[in-house]
């Protein structure tokens, strides 16, 4: 753990916290370090200055939408030290910052998340907030699984968009569990969000679901090795999936037709994983979902689709 001492040492400057007096100091400054220290963004912000806005808001107590309305305040001495150590955290770390603050957001929900799980990111949440439409009738949604729930945050996400729905949320990580529990009771949803031990359909054989999230790990080899820095704090087991990249989806498409109703739909995302897997499938008529807000390798199957692939192979 990097105390306040150590993070004025770290930036071997030690009239730093001395020369930055006000807010708006703090953020030009910690922006500038961002950037000079190239700081990748990819975990909630996509540029330093918001980044550096998150971080002097979580540092201070401060609502985001709040700062600026503070931007002139002078910082105390105890402010300052505290703030310099998250700094150092996210510079000479590259502790993501949800990671500093334990807080993400999903699909406009608030989320608690520490290293034991990866950070919530998904394109999924443009589709939720949508209620999958058009390929499914949002009416008819009752049952719903999310494979590989790490936080939790796709399972609670789908409670709120699908109000008369139960959501099964299964991770084969208890670490994982222990986070996603804490975020269903945070959204006191214990009676519709059932947390399930399972390594992908292992624990729940004879379920049926009207609809399947497939958010597991779908990076290959060659990108695990490029990855920034950032990455590496999370869970490489929520990321990592073999030299292809499709080691989890491959059971996934195999087995998601017997645990889906008759017009249940399977979504799952595997990134730049898209082609390889549209050349191990061939057979099957993927959707490539269009996202307005950025992201790809999202793909829709109708059981029907998945059904017909099986008889083909």
């Amino acid at each position: 753990l990097i105390t306040e001492e150590m993070a004025v040492e770290a930036f071997q400057d030690l009239h730093t916290i001395q020369d930055l007096h006000t807010i708006q100091d703090w953020v030009r400054w910690t922006a500038s370090q961002f950037v000079s220290n190239e700081v990748f963004f990819g975990h909630g912000t996509d540029n330093p200055w918001d980044e550096a806005i998150s971080l002097c808001a979580h540092a201070l107590h401060l609502e985001v939408e709040h700062l600026n309305t503070f931007l002139d305040a002078r910082l105390t001495s105890k402010e300052r030290r505290h703030l310099m150590s998250l700094i150092t955290l996210r510079v000479n770390e590259r502790l993501p910052l949800p990671y500093i603050t334990n807080q993400s957001w999903f699909a406009g929900l608030n989320f608690y998340v520490d290293k034991r799980v990866l950070i919530p990111r998904s394109p999924f949440a443009e589709i939720i907030e949508q209620q999958v439409t058009p390929w499914l009738d949002p009416d008819g949604v009752k049952r719903i699984l999310d494979i590989g729930t790490g936080s939790g945050c796709l399972a609670i996400a789908c409670a709120y968009a699908f109000e008369e729905a139960t959501v099964d949320a299964v991770d084969i990580s208890e670490e994982a569990l222990t986070v996603a529990a804490q975020n269903v009771q945070n959204h006191q949803l214990l009676e519709r969000v059932s947390l399930i031990r399972s390594d992908l359909f292992q624990s729940i054989p004879n379920e049926r679901y009207d609809l399947i999230l497939a958010n597991i790990p779908y990076v290959d080899l060659a990108d695990m090795t490029t990855l920034p820095a950032e990455y590496q704090h999370e869970p490489q087991l929520a990321l990592a999936a073999g030299e292809d990249g499709l080691d989890y989806i491959r059971d996934v498409i195999a087995k998601a037709a017997e645990h889906l109703s008759d017009k249940g739909v399977l979504i799952g995302e595997v990134g730049n994983s898209a082609s390889a897997l549209m050349d191990a499938f061939p057979e099957l008529a993927f959707i490539w979902v269009e996202l307005e807000r950025g992201g790809d390798g999202v793909f829709v199957l109708t059981r029907q689709d998945l059904l017909q692939s099986l008889n083909k192979a």
